[in-house]
Order: structure tokens, then C-alpha cells, then sequence
């Protein structure tokens, strides 16, 4: 949408940027001597140095400025872990397989993509369309039975090779390995840093003196094995994530600095919204808080 609102002239053509990028060796495919792995990628001396800037500001910024809590955590984390956050069972996406040669595609990326293929052709009529975009706004909220039943309805075919398609299946995303040479305990790379600061929670507010209040923050490597990593560094396998969580008193919902962003509107969408297939809205910040 940022891209719509400026001129023609002005819009990066990703293609010669990602290409630019490589032979300057910001970054590049992993081990591409041996043919590469689809979404993993090295940085190479500028992208380090990019990189490491990005971090130095927003560690200023947030945990310096705001006095977070840094931690740093462990990147292998044991099953039950994972299984009592729900990511052994849930932190998964449908997948759909090419009949002939087997190539894989996420489910609701290629019927997103179908369908706005279908929405283009100037003999769609406006029901159709409208239903059709009806489909998308709703797309994360489908079954496994209902994709299957909306694949066959829009006779997705793979994009690729115009093969038939399996039905979709549910792929969890997580690299599982096991912890000591017994293999005796599952774990996984994390999928994301949120757990080390959550069960660390106890020893941060000892730290912070049991008050409330309080943020923590995490920078390191979260690990998904995404079905399809085809956009570059925007989905990738393993990349570096910075995140913050912020832990209030559910009675006492007051943050000294609050007032100063309590007017601030932006643009949110909320769990709601999302359910019900509606947009998201710009709203206050201290509405969203009340509500």
C-alpha cells in the first residue's frame, strides 16, 4: 500500500536491488557452492555491518532509553517447553503437494494467489469477485477440511508444472533434533525468542525488585522450516529476531509513560477483527487499553 501511494518512477524494483545487493555480497545464498538451500543466507562484510547497526540502534532506543531487561537464552529448547506453549501441536501451516514431482507450496499463500489470478481476468463478474475477496479476508481462519474443499472449488493447479495437488496437510515448522547422545530428549531450535524471557519471568522480577511494571527484551537467531521460502530475506528459515514483552499487573494496568501515547492513533488490527474476516482500523491507544 506504501509503495501505491508514491510515484511509478520512485518504486524500488526489488529484482535489481536483491541482485545489486548479492554482488556487493551484503548477503547470499548459503552455501551456494553446493547448490544453496533454499531460505538460508549469508551476510557478507557491508550486510554485517548493517546489520550490526540496525541492533546498536534499537537496543539504544528500547533497551537503553526504556531500562529493559536484556536477556539471552539458549536457542535449543526441550519438547515439553514447546509443548506446553502449544507450538508442538499449532505452530503449523498447510502445506500441498505437486502430485508428479513433489514440490511443495503453502496452502494459503498459492490460493491467495490463485484467486487474485482469477480476480484479474476482466470476465470475472463483480459477485464473484466479491466472493472470491471474501475467501481471502478469511483465509486464516479455514479448517484443513475447508481449504481442501475451497482448493477443489477454484481448481488450483500447481503454479509451476499445472499438476494436480494433494490435499492440504498440517506441517509443523519447527526443526526438531535431540538433546545428549542418548536421543532419550526431543527438542527443537526455538521458533521464536518469547520463551526464554517467559521462563525467566520469576528470576526478572526478583531482579527488578517484584516490581511491576516491567519489559524484557531478547536479540538472537529464532529457527521455522518454512514450507516455501520464496521472497528473499523477508521469509527465511533462520533469522535474527529482536523482541520485547511487556509484563503488567493485570489489576494495575498503569505505566508511568503511557499519558505521553495514551492520544496516539494508529492503525490495529485487532483479535476481533481478525475472527470476523473485518479490516483493520485506526483507534486510540488508550481505547485499545479499555478495551
Amino acid at each position: 500500500q506504501e509503495l501505491a501511494l508514491q510515484p511509478k518512477d520512485d518504486i524500488v524494483d526489488r529484482a535489481k536491488m536483491e541482485d545489486t545487493l548479492k554482488r556487493r555480497f551484503f548477503y547470499d545464498q548459503a552455501f551456494a557452492i553446493y547448490g544453496g538451500v533454499s531460505g538460508l543466507y549469508d551476510f557478507g562484510p557491508m550486510g554485517c555491518a548493517l546489520k550490526n547497526n540496525i541492533l546498536q540502534v534499537w537496543r539504544q532506543h528500547f533497551i537503553q532509553e526504556e531500562q529493559i531487561l536484556e536477556i539471552d537464552c539458549t536457542m535449543l529448547t526441550p519438547e515439553p517447553v514447546l509443548k506446553t506453549s502449544g507450538h508442538v501441536d499449532k505452530f503449523a501451516d498447510y502445506m500441498v503437494k505437486d502430485v508428479k514431482n513433489g514440490e511443495c507450496f503453502r496452502a494459503d499463500h498459492l490460493l491467495k494467489a490463485h484467486l487474485q489470478k482469477l480476480m484479474s481476468d476482466k470476465k470475472c463478474t463483480a459477485e464473484k469477485k466479491a466472493e472470491m475477496e471474501e475467501v481471502i479476508t478469511q483465509m486464516d481462519n479455514y479448517t484443513q477440511e475447508e481449504l481442501s474443499d475451497l482448493f477443489v472449488k477454484y481448481t488450483v493447479k500447481s503454479p509451476t508444472t499445472g499438476n494436480d495437488l494433494t490435499p492440504p496437510i498440517s506441517f509443523n515448522l519447527m526443526f526438531q533434533t535431540s538433546i545428549g547422545p542418548g536421543g532419550n530428549m526431543p527438542g527443537y531450535l526455538r521458533p521464536e525468542t518469547a520463551q526464554g524471557i517467559f521462563l525467566n519471568f520469576k528470576r526478572l522480577l526478583e531482579f527488578n525488585q517484584g516490581k511491576l511494571p516491567f519489559a524484557a527484551a531478547q536479540i538472537g537467531n529464532s529457527f521455522r522450516n518454512e514450507i516455501s521460502p520464496r521472497s528473499g530475506l523477508i521469509r527465511v528459515r533462520e533469522f535474527t529476531m529482536a523482541e520485547i514483552e511487556h509484563f503488567v499487573d493485570p489489576n494495575d494496568k498503569v505505566h508511568q509513560k503511557f499519558a505521553n501515547v495514551a492520544d496516539l492513533e494508529i492503525l490495529l488490527y485487532s483479535s476481533k477483527a481478525q475472527t470476523s474476516g473485518q479490516s483493520a482500523a485506526v483507534m486510540r491507544l488508550g481505547d485499545a487499553v479499555e478495551q
